[in-house]
C-alpha cells in the first residue's frame, strides 16, 4: 500500500486543502451554499463533514432512501452524521417517484435482460440528482458530489446520477484514503467499517459487484494509472494474477466516456 496510505501530516494537509477548495468553489460560483446527498456511507459522511467545516450553516443534506432497497441502518447512519456535525438534513423517500418513472415508461420493467436491470438500478441515482438540483435551484446552492478517485477511474457511478454534480471534494482520494481521512475527521467508526454500497438494489455491495476489495482496486489503479506500470509489473508487485489486473484496466478504459464531457463533432473550417 506504499504510495496510497497517508501520514497524519498529509491527512491534515488534505483536510485543509479540501475545506479551502469547497469554500472557494462556492464563493466563485456566487452561490449561497451547497447541497449534497447523505446516504449513510463513509463517502457522503466525509463530504458532509468537510462541507460543514468549509461553509458552516450554509450546507444542506438530502437523505434519499428507496423503500425495499435502503436499510434502516443507512437512515440511522445518515442521522448520526447529521447530528454529530450539525448538518441540516431532510429525508425524501424516493419510492413513489421511482414507481412513477416505471409507470410512464413501462419498458424498464418489461425488459428482463441486462439492459432492463441496469435501467431500473439507475433510476434511484438519477432521481437523487434531480432532487439535489431542485434544492440547488430553489436555494441558490451548488451540488457537492461524493464520488472518490477509485469510483471515478473505474466509472463506477451512474452517469447523470451520482455523477451529476458541480464539484467533487474527495474525487482526488482513493477509497483507502477516504477511510483514513474519515478517521482523521472523526466520522463514526461504525460508518467507516461497514461494507460500501451504492444502494442500487437490496443487499447490494460495491466490492461484490466489482469483484475485488477496495484495497486491491486502489493498488491496481495506483500502479497502472498513476505510475504507468504494466499489468505484468503490477501483478508481481501486488501478488495477484495478471488477469485480475487486466480486468480492472479494461474497466478504466471502457468507462472513459463517463469521465469526459459529451463529444462534440469537429466541423470542417
Amino acid at each position: 500500500m506504499e504510495g496510497i496510505l497517508l501520514s497524519a501530516k498529509r491527512l491534515e494537509q488534505y483536510r485543509q486543502r479540501i475545506v479551502e477548495a469547497i469554500s472557494d468553489f462556492v464563493e466563485e460560483a456566487g452561490a449561497k451554499g451547497a447541497v449534497l446527498g447523505l446516504s449513510g456511507g463513509v463517502d457522503s459522511a466525509l463530504v458532509g463533514a468537510l462541507a460543514k467545516e468549509a461553509l458552516g450553516n450554509r450546507v444542506q443534506a438530502l437523505v434519499m432512501p428507496v423503500s425495499g432497497v435502503s436499510t434502516s441502518e443507512d437512515l440511522e447512519h445518515a442521522a448520526l452524521v447529521s447530528e454529530k456535525f450539525s448538518i441540516a438534513s431532510r429525508v425524501i423517500e424516493l419510492k413513489d417517484a421511482a414507481t412513477a418513472v416505471k409507470k410512464v415508461f413501462p419498458d424498464i420493467t418489461l425488459d428482463s435482460g441486462e439492459g432492463g436491470f441496469h435501467a431500473r438500478a439507475n433510476i434511484a441515482p438519477r432521481l437523487r440528482m434531480l432532487f439535489n438540483y431542485a434544492a440547488a435551484n430553489l436555494n441558490d446552492l451548488v451540488v457537492l458530489g461524493t464520488g472518490n478517485k477509485t469510483e471515478l477511474l473505474l466509472g463506477y457511478f451512474t452517469k447523470y446520477g451520482d455523477g451529476g454534480v458541480d464539484f467533487l471534494p474527495i474525487g482526488g482520494l482513493y477509497k483507502t484514503q477516504v477511510r483514513q481521512l474519515a478517521e482523521h475527521m472523526q466520522i463514526p467508526q461504525v460508518i467507516i467499517d461497514k461494507p460500501p454500497s451504492a444502494g442500487l438494489w437490496h443487499a447490494q455491495t460495491d466490492e461484490e459487484e466489482l469483484g475485488e476489495t477496495y484495497e486491491i482496486l486502489d493498488q491496481i489503479l495506483y500502479h497502472t494509472v498513476e505510475l504507468g506500470e504494466t499489468a505484468d509489473e503490477t501483478s508481481e508487485i501486488i501478488g495477484i494474477s495478471v488477469k485480475r489486473v487486466q480486468r480492472i484496466s479494461v474497466m478504466v478504459e471502457k468507462n472513459m466516456h463517463k469521465r469526459a464531457m459529451p463529444t462534440i463533432v469537429k466541423l470542417p473550417e
